[in-house]
């Protein structure tokens, strides 16, 4: 295996550094203030930011099939996956790069299975960082993490598709940009093989019997872009809005995911690189009982600890990368679930030392830790639970005993 990043990754990693310490690290005070504090959103400085990264040649990196007619840099999971590191330290900053999750993802979808006109009218526009879409799969009523469970019906009538269900925990269906819900629902739910019952169909954000019915908290923070709960009232669409054929929502999903959640996961991996320094920091500035506190050694293990767990988890994301780009993603499947599991979980625990050591102030938001702790809480849930994931590696274990034992 040879993790070693090419010269194009090199170069782009050193441009992103540049750009963020020039452009987006002096103004985030100003970007938390309107959007936090003054609720504006977008911040009016967003689209121009857009256009100076788009100028330098940072945008749409996530792309490994990326095309020669559309914008952006193609390349690799395993060249993009240090540039997601160096994007995730600023929870805002992947937008800049038109490289933001839940689009990087639909994209993605987008590109393998929509349509010429759906590409036309759809993907150009998300590529070119002019709209913005959420996915559409987890419902309130369900155990979502068991997709088979989704009821949402997506019923064929004539030319069209009908759709009614309830969403919920949607990201971007707050933002006023969003105009495309990818919605997963039932298009045959009496096929003999749960999984070819669900299909994915393009609804527009302004169909008729959409309804946003809230952008519910989480962890008591109001995400701007929203989390919201969508009602989908006899929504009707073209038959030309179905993405793939129908019974194919499932593996779409799933194709979806997989480079996905390496993305998430080396953003994490950048917002744990913050969460050390600024407990390394701080260990360094402040005295309890005579000595520094990385002279004590609960301190002193923390950091330790810190710097070991990053280093793992980001060979073991690298890993994840370095197969799907040999071998496709299904040959990545059981390291996906590794780093679904362990990067979030090692998030958590890093912000949580950083915050003990911060003391009081830790637990505001005169640092970013908070937001770096609950945004690894989230990820313990988002794109499917840890639980899901950790019965899936055992399964995958047992397996593999049970044949060599055979």
């Amino acid at each position: 295996m040879d993790f070693e990043y090419s010269e194009k990754s090199r170069r782009i990693q050193a441009q992103l550094q540049a750009f963020i310490a020039e452009h987006i690290a002096p103004i985030h005070a100003e970007w938390y203030r309107l959007v936090e504090e003054e609720h504006v959103y977008p911040p009016p400085f967003i689209e121009e930011l857009k256009a100076k990264a788009r100028a330098a040649g940072l945008w749409n990196l996530f792309l490994p099939g990326l095309r020669p007619d559309e914008p952006g840099t193609q390349m690799s999971n395993l060249d993009y996956a240090p540039c997601a590191e160096i994007m995730g330290r600023w929870r805002w900053s992947p937008e800049i790069f038109n490289c933001n999750a839940p689009d990087t993802g639909n994209m993605e979808l987008l590109h393998l299975a929509a349509s010429p006109a759906q590409r036309e009218e759809w993907l150009m526009p998300l590529l070119e960082g002019k709209i913005r879409s959420s996915f559409a799969m987890t419902e309130p009523d369900v155990a979502s993490s068991d997709a088979t469970n989704i009821r949402t019906r997506i019923e064929r009538q004539g030319g069209d598709y009908v759709i009614n269900g309830r969403k919920w925990f949607i990201t971007n269906a707050a933002d006023p940009r969003t105009r495309l819900f990818i919605v997963m629902g039932q298009t045959n739910p009496d096929a003999p093989e749960p999984h070819r019952r669900q299909s994915m169909i393009l609804v527009p954000r302004e169909a008729k019997g959409v309804t946003i019915v809230r952008n519910p908290p989480v962890m008591h923070h109001t995400a701007p872009e929203g989390h919201c709960e969508i009602l989908f009232e006899n929504v009707r669409v073209p038959a030309a809005n179905l993405l793939g054929e129908e019974g194919s929502g499932f593996a779409l999903a799933q194709a979806r995911l997989g480079p996905g959640r390496i993305h998430h996961c080396m953003r994490s991996i950048g917002q744990c690189e913050l969460a050390l320094e600024l407990m390394t920091k701080r260990a360094l500035e402040r005295e309890t009982f005579g000595r520094k506190l990385h002279e004590h050694g609960t301190v002193a293990e923390w950091i330790a600890l810190s710097r070991i767990e990053i280093e793992q988890a980001r060979l073991l994301v690298l890993k994840a990368a370095w197969l799907m780009d040999k071998h496709g993603n299904k040959a990545a499947r059981r390291e996906v679930g590794l780093i679904k599991v362990a990067v979030p979980r090692m998030q958590v625990q890093i912000a949580n030392r950083a915050m003990q050591v911060f003391g009081a102030k830790g637990l505001t938001q005169d640092t970013p830790l908070a937001d770096i702790w609950t945004q690894g809480r989230i990820l313990q849930f988002a794109d499917g639970p840890d639980e899901v994931h950790l019965r899936t590696i055992a399964r995958q274990e047992v397996r593999a005993m049970e044949r060599r034992n055979s």
